[in-house]
């Protein structure tokens, strides 16, 4: 589907296409959601697209947002959230679930739902479980509304540390050593579970690298040197979710590739490097977004490392059937290997996020990069494809 596709009424001029950004949700990612929205409303062409925000507050509630993306950002180190942007604390906004209408309706207690409009097109700026992981593409699916980036599989590959590692290993792709905790496992025999940790530390050494299985952002994850932080690393990643993955160090530099989509399939950008952060232990949450560690663009390579990791990160995109944008991570050990980390179905695109940056040095601006994304989503239909 293309904005010419548009039903138009023969009595009324052509109508802008109508983009849903829908921003927040119920994971530990919330406020990174909201600030990369904040930048995508800034970004987008409100020219050529009528834009809607509608917000997910941590509790699950759809909210109508308001349109003020200079409100959504990280101030005095604090995140924004949905609930301070909202426009109502009651309200509530019902996406279609008929294929045949695009409708949102808006409605408050005691009184006469409001229609908002058709939507054409949803841009789910969500990070994490409830929003990146297929959950929303698969409501997006059953309304049978385009939306930004990848389907249900994709996005739940993208998700999962496991699964992800297990697709590119099975395409060939290099991943680096890994062992995962599900819930039932250390629910049945949590000294079993430790012992399988480790034990993997005796095989591939300390340090390790305790995650949440599906979190991004760098949430939940925690170094661990020895076996006396190990429990604590642990705890940590279960509150974020009770599946844990814990992955050996791959010592080399961190190399990152962005991938969009174009008309005539998906294209590398040019690569990034991320040099260790001065004041954390690695690249973590707090070096991504509160104190601004910048990546260098592109990254130092030879035409031949940037060909190679140019090469695997479409790789990557086409064996977890990607579609719309990827933002995969490597590392580049020091025999000269790309191993790759994780791919993002979803990217941080807050002003300091390496994804823009990626494009912004490939020549794509960030206007540019955004509509994009909109006009991929708008030519793809949903269902099976």
């Amino acid at each position: 589907m293309s904005t010419e596709n548009l039903p138009q009424s023969p009595e009324q001029p052509p109508r802008k296409p109508r983009v849903a950004v829908v921003i927040g949700g119920r994971s530990s990612e919330h406020g990174i959601s909201v600030v990369t929205a904040g930048s995508v409303l800034r970004a987008i062409d409100r020219t050529k697209y009528d834009v809607l925000p509608i917000g997910i507050t941590r509790d699950g509630r759809w909210a109508l947002m308001a349109d003020e993306p200079e409100r959504m950002a990280i101030i005095d180190r604090r995140q924004p959230d949905v609930e301070q942007l909202a426009e109502s604390d009651e309200g509530g906004v019902i996406l279609p679930v008929d294929p045949g209408n695009r409708e949102v309706v808006y409605s408050e207690p005691g009184s006469v739902p409001k229609a908002l409009g058709e939507v054409d097109v949803v841009f789910p700026v969500l990070h994490g479980p409830y929003g990146e992981d297929g959950t929303l593409q698969g409501l997006l699916e059953l309304s049978g509304v385009p939306y930004v980036g990848s389907g249900v599989l994709a996005s739940a590959v993208g998700q999962d540390k496991e699964y992800m590692k297990r697709v590119f290993t099975s395409f060939g792709l290099k991943v680096g050593p890994y062992v995962v905790i599900r819930p039932r496992e250390w629910e049945r025999d949590e000294s079993a579970a430790r012992k399988k940790i480790i034990d993997f530390a005796g095989e591939y050494g300390w340090p390790l690298f305790v995650k949440p299985a599906r979190a991004g952002s760098s949430i939940g994850i925690t170094k661990v040197d020895d076996l006396s932080g190990l429990d604590e690393a642990i705890a940590a990643a279960q509150h974020h979710d009770p599946k844990i993955i814990v992955e050996a160090a791959v010592r080399g530099r961190e190399i990152e590739c962005g991938v969009l989509e174009f008309e005539d399939g998906p294209r590398p950008s040019v690569p990034a490097e991320i040099p260790p952060p001065e004041a954390q232990a690695y690249y973590d949450f707090e070096a991504k977004y509160i104190d601004s560690t910048p990546g260098v663009v592109p990254a130092p390579l030879t035409e031949e490392q940037t060909a190679e990791v140019q090469r695997l990160a479409v790789d990557a995109f086409e064996a977890a059937s990607c579609e719309g944008l990827v933002r995969a991570d490597f590392f580049l050990t020091e025999d000269g290997e790309f191993v790759i980390n994780e791919i993002n179905t979803m990217p941080g695109m807050t002003p300091i996020s390496m994804y823009p940056q990626m494009w912004q040095a490939s020549g794509i601006s960030y206007p540019d990069l955004i509509d994009r994304l909109v006009q991929a989503a708008l030519r793809r239909s949903t269902g099976l494809r």
